[in-house]
């Protein structure tokens, strides 16, 4: 045999050593792809094994509900083991492992729940941080002017309580809420429709949907604690008056005026009080008989009440509405001009307007009344048609 290498023509050996140079720059990228579809592969094979052994539904097939509670505090652990003791769910330690990853441990919501077998657990995860449409709390709003009897109606409207009653009797005495200081001071006054008028605060709230009339009481009295301050209290003694007697004035105000002339009320109320002449307020004798006509009658004014400050001098013996913060400060601080001008009434202009027409004497008040009472008397007319 000959030992001499072949001779290769010299054309063919450059195509040889481009080819050469060709898959010696492509070998390392077919093995990092094949490397790359074998994991691939793995991983989807693995993950399809996970997928089915703890994620997928228990059985697909079976659209029957199960029903679920979450109670209240009820730790996500616990949730995962309930889970899985209904059947809902393939492992209890996968969906806590799952639900801390994703920060749903503090999101879900304890309540009632319709689940079924056919759900992956990722849905039944993302169910219970939506509460299943039944909200654990909600907002409610007490408009200032409200009485209890309008609270109670409100939230029994709007479903927050099963009977108004139950909110009025809790009201009427407010026995259960002499812990707050300024409930136990009044605690022995009589003569009273109910010793909590004037201390539900008016403000927007939220509250647990599951919230008695027992809870949404001590949550509005707290909120006339934060809304009466220190500074109020300094002056409520500056000028010679009780918290109790500053919200029964301010409640006054609030039902006689709007915002702009709070204060100018004010005024006349303790420019009569300064003087002992009756306060002589429509809003009083509204609250006590229940009339809501704009003009009020001989009849009217003299119902017998102690609210009617007609007949009665000095303050009623207690508020007649849940006064705003600023009805209140304006209870604390009159109008100094009015004060020292000594203005001692006022009148409706034009009803729709809630304008008010002030005086200092009563031959102007009673030129006033003549001008102004035939706009109250259309108005009470129109009311009456529109609501028979």
């Amino acid at each position: 045999m000959s030992n001499r290498e072949p001779n290769i023509p010299p054309h063919d050996q450059e195509r040889i050593l481009s080819m050469a140079r060709v898959w010696h720059f492509f070998r390392p990228l077919a093995i990092a792809l094949c490397v790359m579809l074998a994991t691939i592969g793995i991983t989807m094979s693995v993950w399809n094994h996970i997928e089915r052994s703890w994620f997928s539904p228990m059985d697909a097939s079976d659209q029957s509900t199960i029903a679920f509670q979450v109670k209240s505090g009820e730790s996500l652990t616990k949730v995962a083991e309930h889970l899985s003791e209904s059947g809902l769910i393939h492992n209890a330690t996968v969906f806590k492992y799952y639900a801390d990853f994703l920060g749903y441990s503090q999101k879900i919501q304890s309540g009632d729940y319709s689940l079924s077998r056919s759900m992956p657990m990722t849905e039944i995860a993302n169910q219970l941080t939506l509460g299943d449409g039944n909200p654990l709390v909600r907002n409610i709003t007490v408009i200032p002017g409200w009485t209890v009897e309008k609270i109670a109606d409100y939230l029994k409207q709007i479903g927050q309580i099963e009977s108004a009653e139950d909110f009025l009797r809790e009201c009427r005495t407010g026995e259960n809420y002499t812990a707050y200081y300024y409930i136990s001071d009044i605690a022995r006054t009589s003569g009273r429709k109910y010793l909590l008028e004037g201390y539900l605060m008016p403000d927007t709230y939220e509250v647990y949907t599951s919230a008695t009339s027992a809870d949404i009481i001590r949550k509005l009295l707290s909120q006339t604690e934060a809304v009466f301050t220190d500074s109020d209290h300094a002056r409520a003694d500056e000028i010679g008056m009780t918290m109790d007697e500053v919200l029964t004035l301010a409640s006054m105000i609030e039902k006689e005026a709007k915002e702009a002339d709070f204060k100018k009320v004010s005024a006349v109320f303790h420019n009569r009080l300064s003087i002992g002449m009756t306060l002589g307020s429509d809003a009083t004798v509204k609250y006590a008989s229940g009339v809501t006509r704009l003009s009020l009658n001989g009849t009217d004014l003299s119902f017998q009440s102690p609210y009617n400050t007609y007949l009665f001098k000095g303050l009623p013996p207690g508020p007649i509405c849940s006064p705003s913060k600023d009805a209140i400060q304006a209870a604390l601080y009159p109008d100094e001009s009015f004060v020292s001008e000594n203005y001692l009434y006022f009148c409706t202009k034009e009803p729709s307007s809630g304008e008010l027409a002030f005086a200092k004497t009563l031959e102007e008040h009673e030129r006033n009344v003549s001008i102004y009472s035939p706009l109250w008397q259309a108005y009470d007319l129109e009311q009456s048609n529109s609501n028979p």
